[in-house]
């Protein structure tokens, strides 16, 4: 699901009906026997300043007025000179591309609320907090941050580090994920019951496995999605990535092209692969909703005089540029600039959302989900099939399912 301040301010309020809508849904999610292991669940929001400059100022720095940017990382939790070899690289390339480095922070977590299996696979959830001193700013400070992020994941690679995953590594967004209850996040990481806990949009999910066993890294949302379903022609569209991420890269990222391959990364799921693509899609400079519009188009060709030329101009030129991938799926997403949430051509997984009189936005897969007074909302509907509604964060506009296509379109 989704939530989003309309106009683009951080509220508080986004963050806590995102929360309550996630405890909403923990019997969408599979729970091991030891009835307190969950196939997964999350949150990605923006990156609370307030908040993270007071956890700053603990390590004994003054926060100047830059940005800080946080990286949320699982590292090996029994083996502490891989541990330490983890976060040397970090460190390293994160110096090596001009950071200043805070320090690292032991993120607080209560261990009674998860389960056998989930404690002992559970890895150390650190972060490691930061600033630009270059005064690179937005599309072109992330597009850097996520280079350096794939370089630290094939150096940890390389040196065969158990258990280590980053989460995220961004000025904009942080993702709070594990293998708990849903209902349990706000109880696992205490952060999220903080009041400068604010965001001006909240991506959540509750996972259920249906193609690969559950995992810490493989909880949802991603760094860019959360998707509830599947993608049955998984296998063409990984082989099309393959076969076209070299010149795709090249022409994207020039000289460190060969920074962000393999494109799709081994040992991820379906919607794993989905998110990998979706984010390279938006570092190379799509919007959101342009990349959904790449990946899972509305079906076109034969709508006949249904659909406008300028529709069907722009889906004749997405098919002509990407494969499209295609299964029953809801999906949501968050650019840091844009949010969306679209269907599938089929529309086998529903979406549907509402508008309160205050300017936010609720989108949610079942009808209830999300907690708002009936007498604040203003809309509500349902997308159709291929269809997709999208929140311009900067310019603070909601754009329907008419309104998004025709922008792309123009």
């Amino acid at each position: 699901g989704l939530f989003a301040s309309i106009k683009g301010e951080a509220r508080r309020d986004v963050v806590e009906h995102a929360i309550e809508a996630l405890k909403n849904v923990w019997h969408r999610g599979a729970v091991d026997a030891d009835g307190r292991t969950g196939d997964g669940a999350g949150i990605r929001l923006d990156i609370p300043q307030e908040f993270f400059r007071q956890q700053v100022e603990r390590t004994g720095h003054k926060a100047t007025h830059a940005k800080i940017a946080v990286g949320m990382i699982f590292l090996p939790r029994t083996d502490f000179s891989a541990q330490e070899a983890a976060r040397t690289i970090v460190e390293s390339e994160l110096l090596k591309e001009g950071f200043y480095i805070y320090g690292w922070r032991q993120v607080p977590i209560d261990m009674s609320v998860i389960g056998e299996k989930a404690r002992a696979t559970r890895p150390s959830i650190e972060q490691v907090m930061f600033r630009d001193p270059k005064g690179r700013k937005g599309d072109k400070l992330e597009r850097e941050l996520y280079i350096v992020r794939r370089r630290i994941e094939k150096r940890c690679i390389e040196d065969a580090i158990p258990s280590f995953y980053v989460c995220s590594l961004s000025v904009q967004t942080i993702i709070y994920k594990g293998m708990f209850l849903a209902e349990d996040i706000d109880t696992f990481f205490p952060d999220l019951k903080h009041e400068l806990f604010v965001s001006r949009a909240a991506l959540y999910h509750q996972r259920y496995s249906t193609n690969t066993f559950p995992q810490w890294k493989l909880a949802q949302p991603f760094r860019m999605i959360a998707h509830n379903g599947e993608i049955n022609t998984l296998k063409a569209n990984i082989n099309h990535m393959r076969s076209h991420e070299n010149r795709m890269a090249s022409r994207a990222f020039g000289d460190q092209a060969d920074e962000v391959k393999p494109i799709i990364q081994k040992g991820g799921s379906d919607s794993a692969a989905l998110d990998q693509v979706f984010e390279l899609l938006v570092r190379a400079g799509r919007i959101a909703p342009m990349a959904k519009t790449l990946l899972v188009p509305e079906a076109y060709s034969k709508r006949g005089d249904l659909m406008p030329d300028n529709w069907r101009h722009l889906y004749e030129y997405c098919n002509a540029v990407m494969e499209p991938w295609d299964g029953p799926a809801a999906l949501v997403a968050y650019d840091g600039h844009w949010c969306m949430a679209g269907l599938d051509r089929n529309g086998l997984r529903p979406l549907r959302y509402a508008i309160t009189n205050d300017g936010l936005l609720a989108v949610g897969s079942e009808t209830g989900m999300c907690p708002l007074d009936e007498e604040t909302i203003i809309t509500k509907g349902a997308l159709e099939p291929g269809r997709m509604i999208a929140v311009d964060l900067d310019e603070g506009k909601f754009y329907d399912s008419h309104a998004i296509m025709n922008k792309l379109a123009d």
